[in-house]
């Protein structure tokens, strides 16, 4: 069976076709565009924190002796907002090499603040010549119910969660979109080369960030699975659910994402709708072999379904052989959706951020 083939099989909708009427051309795809992004909001993520009022930013140290070996230059710093009329601040460590002139640079959105990090070789970005902006996400908001801390407690000082409201994942893709005011105030950034990146619930997190702010050039999905780069659709054993996810972690999304549990086949959505939204900017995916839970299988075909609103702009989308499906160890990097499908488990390697770097040196 060919890829069109199982997609077809599966019944994935198209964001095309959303108005009820099919999109032929760029014109009228920016025209219902607001309606694929008010559908994943409404349904899945819930609508973005407000835009703050202000933003700056207080850098609390420079290293440019040791830091990788002296072959870069690293800045603490803390990101202050305000938002809702309070101060809220979370910190940002952005690295930069010191040979060059203009970088490509990552906006990690880490577990850790640790630098380096098991999720983030430093120097090895660094030494392939891209800069990187990591911050933790438990800095912006616990990942729990408490939804009383952090940006969290600012949002819903005085209010409840509405059935619309933001989850947690909205919050930490705000936080990123903070970082991206910083690296705007850097001579040293590639303002046309800026990714963000983030593994598994922070993958999901990634792809809503680049979604909703359009200065990212790329977003990176690591093996995020269910409810971030792989289908609703066709799942099998030991592939997780929407039932599986709104009851282990419902925080994560607006309460109304809870009406489609068990529905997972039946979503008038699905997850390449988020994928157009991004185009016909880069989207750039981790699949591991191993990752069962994160369905393998549905991450391609995700990538796959993407495609159409690519070629509506005249640009590749996701570029494959029939022959590539589930084919480990190869970059399938030649259009402006591009997959590493790896051997292994569900982790942030070395070689997904190679074949990320890849994708960005296309």
């Amino acid at each position: 069976m060919t890829i069109k083939e199982k997609l077809e099989k599966l019944k994935v909708p198209s964001p095309l076709d959303i108005s009820g009427e099919r999109v032929k051309a760029v014109a009228e795809w920016e025209k219902v565009r607001p309606l694929v992004e008010e559908t994943m909001l409404k349904c899945e993520y819930g609508y973005m924190p407000e835009k703050p009022k202000k933003v700056t930013f207080d850098i609390k140290e420079t290293d440019n002796r040791r830091c990788c070996a002296g072959k870069a230059v690293r800045i603490d710093l803390d990101i202050v907002s305000v938002i809702g009329g309070e101060k809220f601040s979370f910190p940002v460590t952005y690295i930069y090499p010191k040979k060059g002139d203009k970088f490509k640079t990552v906006v990690h959105i880490n577990f850790r603040p640790n630098i380096p990090d098991e999720y983030m070789p430093t120097e090895e970005i660094i030494d392939n010549g891209f800069a990187c902006a990591s911050f933790c996400y438990k800095d912006v908001t616990s990942d729990d119910e408490d939804f009383t801390n952090g940006l969290a407690g600012v949002i819903y000082k005085d209010s409840e969660r509405s059935l619309y409201s933001p989850g947690k994942i909205a919050m930490w893709a705000w936080a990123a979109m903070r970082v991206m005011d910083f690296l705007q105030t850097r001579d040293e950034v590639d303002e046309d080369n800026i990714a963000v990146a983030g593994h598994s619930r922070l993958g999901k997190t990634a792809l809503l960030t680049a979604a909703m702010d359009d200065r990212f050039a790329v977003a990176h999905s690591n093996c995020a699975g269910c409810s971030g780069d792989s289908l609703n659709r066709g799942k099998t054993a030991g592939n997780e659910t929407i039932e599986h996810i709104v009851e282990r972690f419902p925080f994560w999304f607006c309460e109304n994402y809870k009406n489609f549990k068990n529905k997972d086949n039946e979503t008038p959505f699905d997850q390449h709708f988020l994928f157009s939204l991004i185009a016909p900017r880069k989207v750039h995916i981790a699949s591991a072999s191993q990752d069962i839970w994160a369905g393998p299988e549905l991450e391609f075909l995700c990538c796959a379904a993407s495609s159409e609103v690519y070629e509506l702009y005249g640009k590749k989308g996701f570029v494959y052989e029939e022959d590539d499906f589930l084919k480990e160890g190869k970059y399938l990097n030649d259009g402006n959706v591009g997959l590493c499908y790896r051997e292994g488990c569900h982790y942030f390697s070395r070689d997904d951020w190679h074949g990320l770097m890849d994708f960005m040196n296309r």
